[in-house]
């Protein structure tokens, strides 16, 4: 019904910068929260960064100040801007988007972007 397709990700040195993007499309009306989330190896899976619909962020402490969340409304697309990357940075991360599907709905389902790998690595 909704598909969360990600790009971006990959390599990137320590203080170096990668910048992650989910566009969401499918059968939407609104888009509530949108947000990253991210999993190390033999880790629990962690919010990093959400959005509202308002424009109202979110971030994990550990980030606060190195990455920028960001979302156009118009094209239902969500940003991750990562700088002053650092190896605990390194994970696979996850876009979600709590999706309102009619005008007549008053809840919200989840859904997951497929994962993209985020290296952080001299």
């Amino acid at each position: 019904q909704v598909r969360l397709e990600q790009s971006g990700g990959g390599l990137a040195q320590p203080g170096g910068s990668l910048r992650l993007s989910c566009a969401a499309s499918g059968q939407i009306f609104s888009i509530n929260h949108m947000g990253w989330y991210r999993q190390a190896p033999g880790k629990q899976r962690e919010l990093v960064s959400s959005i509202s619909g308002s424009g109202s962020s979110y971030y994990k402490e550990s980030v606060k100040g190195r990455f920028t969340i960001s979302r156009d409304n118009a094209n239902n697309t969500v940003s991750l801007q990562m700088n002053s990357l650092k190896p605990e940075d390194t994970a696979v991360y996850y876009c979600t988007a709590e999706v309102v599907h009619s005008p007549g709905d008053t809840w919200f389902e989840d859904y997951w972007g497929q994962g993209t790998q985020v290296t952080v690595s001299s």
